[in-house]
């Protein structure tokens, strides 16, 4: 017999090894240390395999998840470059009141459908429309919260700009601010995309300001001025989008119902140079409003208006309300061609159905 020395270093006799014949030979296993826990810090994987075949749809032949993992993260896209997060914040504003932006050459109007929630909230309370500075106000349509807080942001804006520029900050410039601000909130994780969308209106300063690359350039009036300086300020209108995308319009709407608002506001002259007259503006941004609650009718609602004119007087320029006396002359006119438009489906129904007798 010989001896054989495992890897712990313990000796075992062993018969086969003394006569020379070779055979395995097993050894117990020794008692190991037991490792503590760990920690799992990996990422857990998405799963992208729809729950269900209703929870699934159909993009180019492939069937891509909707609600099982790229909605998760406003930072994620999805295979076909869909952000479902920016496309849910859409879906809030959708739900929400109607608000209309009219832009024409005496200035802007802004006008929103106010649900009310309870009979027991104060008329007039919880305003839509917030004055941002002197000259520009904003008006929202989607979560309450959401839109106060755009409101605040752009004052701060607006503050800020004052301090480094000292003059009133412009309104295109306070849209693309705007902009930047929603769009920063669809690229992390540890925050949602705004479920607003914010209607900007404002009348700049008018002011003469020299052509760059010309000699001689600047104002008509004055030494050397040859070439007439290029012409800045007047009314503006921006709409901002909860994925931080803006546009300028003559006439911009959003909420529940835009569809009808959009088709409205295309059969208005709003371009520069156009008939519409700031009166005339505020009374189809009543009607526009009426119109497009129909499809909403058993609710009732508020509607609040404001404009801010270029027309000379104490107000030129600055972003208030409008009138109460135009407002309810507006209302008055909205709501009676409302009541007409009705008799008019009501009696056509007659008439077909007389016809189908």
């Amino acid at each position: 017999m010989g001896l054989l020395e495992d890897r712990y270093g313990a000796t075992t006799k062993c018969p086969h090894v003394a006569s020379g014949r070779s055979s395995l030979v097993s050894f117990p296993r020794q008692p190991t240390a037991k490792l503590p826990n760990r920690i799992n810090y990996s990422i857990p994987r998405i799963n992208t395999t729809p729950a269900h075949p209703a929870h699934a749809s159909s993009i180019n032949g492939k069937m891509t998840s909707i609600g099982t993992g790229y909605d998760l993260l406003n930072s994620i896209f999805s295979p076909d470059g869909r952000n479902f997060q920016v496309e849910y914040a859409v879906k809030a504003v959708e739900n929400g009141g109607t608000s209309i932006g009219i832009r024409c050459d005496e200035g802007v109007v802004l006008a929103v459908e106010k649900v009310v929630a309870s009979k027991l909230a104060k008329a007039g309370a919880n305003k839509r429309i917030g004055t941002v500075d002197n000259h520009i106000g904003i008006v929202y349509s989607g979560m309450t919260p959401d839109g106060r807080h755009f409101i605040d942001r752009a004052r701060d804006e607006s503050h800020s700009w004052r301090q480094n520029f000292k003059a009133p900050i412009p309104t295109a410039d306070l849209a693309s601010r705007m902009g930047s601000y929603l769009q920063a909130y669809t690229m992390y994780g540890s925050v949602r995309p705004f479920g607003i969308t914010g209607i900007i209106g404002g009348v700049d300063t008018s002011e003469d300001t020299p052509v760059a690359g010309e000699v001689g350039s600047g104002p008509a009036c004055g030494a050397g001025g040859k070439v007439a300086g290029k012409k800045h300020g007047g009314p503006f209108l921006y709409m901002v989008e909860p994925s931080g995308q803006y546009w300028g319009y003559y006439g911009a709407a959003t909420g529940k119902g835009r569809q009808t608002a959009k088709g409205e506001l295309e059969k208005l002259d709003l371009q520069s140079g156009g008939s519409m007259t700031l009166l005339q503006a505020v009374k189809e941004a009543a009607r526009i409003i009426y119109v497009a609650q129909k499809d909403n009718k058993d609710k009732d609602f508020e509607l609040e208006m404001t404009w801010i004119s270029t027309a000379d007087g104490p107000t030129k320029g600055r972003h208030v309300e409008v009138p109460k006396e135009l407002r309810e002359e507006a209302e008055r006119l909205a709501k009676a061609e409302d009541e007409s438009d009705d008799e008019e489906e009501e009696s056509e129904k007659k008439d077909d159905d007389k016809m189908e007798e």
